[in-house]
């Protein structure tokens, strides 16, 4: 199975964790990320925290947790490759209904892509299930 179809067919909830440039940390809930064919991932973010932390250290750990029983899901390290404003692009790739004031209102978003270096299970140290494309 791929990321793709992991992340398309797989419900559950994530994590994506962030330290700024001194060691401080700081975790949020995010929806899956976007998978690329080329294997990197993007998140539609705010400008908050996460996004600030991702100015000064590019690298973050998304941890998600599937839905059901027992203790079943992924970690992905990743290193921050680039940022987009397009607001078109943002558009398309944005999953929660918002009014278009309530979007406003929330401030500015923006298309965060990450290369993954690796994955690990949700539990153990063994090496991930899941190829990178």
């Amino acid at each position: 199975m791929t990321l793709k179809e992991y992340f398309g067919n797989t419900s559950g909830i994530g994590v994506l964790s962030t330290a700024d440039a001194e060691g401080r940390l700081d975790a949020a809930i995010y929806s899956s990320p976007h998978v690329f064919d080329d294997g990197n991932i993007a998140f539609v973010m705010r400008e908050r925290l996460t996004h600030r932390n991702l100015q000064s250290n590019p690298h973050a750990l998304f941890l998600f947790m599937e839905h059901g029983p027992g203790y079943r899901g992924v970690r992905l390290f990743l290193c921050k490759e680039k940022e987009e404003t397009d607001s078109e692009l943002i558009a398309r790739m944005t999953r929660r209904g918002l009014t278009p004031e309530e979007d406003r209102q929330k401030g500015p978003k923006f298309l965060v892509y990450f290369s993954i270096q690796k994955i690990l299970p949700l539990i153990g140290g063994g090496e991930g299930h899941l190829p990178l494309s």
